[in-house]
């Protein structure tokens, strides 16, 4: 698997994602709103959420390659209600799954849940799933506020790869009819996901050299179905938080709703 960052980016990007979350929950009017994307939680329940996340992976980073589940966050990982404090905690959690990252370096292994996906089970690849969970969780804080912004183009176009591989990869067989399903980025990058009774498998299009064995004699322009938009339009998308149907979606649509309800046992 080609990263589209390397471990510094992720590191570098992790920063600036977490300080733009914290930007947008210092000018919350109120932290008691509901947000849009995810309506069960209030603003500060996503900044809990983010911050006791961060605070688990650190722990989880840190316990090595051994480790068979999830850690539990090191201290009281409790968010406090002020404002003040509650960014100043915010801003401690990134630092500890930072100097986690850091310690650890991208080769280590790591327990991770996406174990039957093409990720693999080391701490670049947390890094990478840590960096979009937390873009996609600032894009959330900002639509709260009315003033939603498009993720950064280097950050987009890693994310949609990132969810292909890690997401919408498995080795459980997929439920319906083999199918391949291509993503297209308006910026110059595409993608297919092979669906099959093996699972899913997916790779770049874009780079020579990255196509599944199963699939190398498969005609590259022969997709089942295709979703084309900015990459910031895919991730967005991917993730639910824009309607599919806000992208350009050729071929037989209803896969994209049988990606949507499938949940392979990872």
């Amino acid at each position: 698997m080609q990263n589209t960052l390397d471990f510094p980016d992720l590191l570098r990007l992790i920063d600036e994602r977490s300080t733009a979350f914290r930007t947008a929950i210092a000018a919350a009017p109120s932290l008691d709103v509901q947000v849009p994307t995810c309506p069960e939680w209030t603003l500060f329940d996503l900044v809990q959420h983010l911050g006791e996340g961060r605070r688990a992976w650190a722990a989880t980073i840190a316990a090595g390659p051994d480790a068979t589940t999830k850690s539990a966050p090191q201290g009281d990982p409790a968010a406090p209600l002020e404002r003040e404090a509650l960014l100043a905690w915010l801003a401690e959690s990134t630092q500890e799954l930072l100097d986690a990252l850091r310690e650890a370096g991208p080769d280590r292994g790591c327990w991770a849940w996406w174990g039957k996906s093409q990720s693999p089970q080391t701490c670049g690849a947390a890094a990478r799933r840590q960096l979009h969970e937390i873009a996609v969780h600032t894009y959330d804080a900002q639509l709260t506020l009315g003033a939603p912004q498009p993720l950064p183009d280097e950050v987009a176009l890693d994310g949609v790869e990132e969810f292909l591989y890690t997401i919408c990869t498995t080795t459980v067989a997929w439920p319906h009819e083999p199918a391949a399903v291509d993503y297209h980025a308006t910026e110059g990058r595409s993608w297919r996901n092979w669906l099959s009774a093996e699972g899913a498998r997916a790779a770049r299009l874009s780079t020579p050299g990255t196509m599944p064995a199963t699939a190398a004699n498969e005609d590259p322009d022969a997709a089942d179905a295709s979703a084309r938009g900015t990459a910031n339009e895919l991730v967005l998308a991917l993730y639910g938080r824009i309607p599919l149907d806000s992208l350009k979606l050729d071929g037989n649509r209803r896969l994209f709703d049988q990606l949507v309800a499938w949940d392979p046992k990872r």
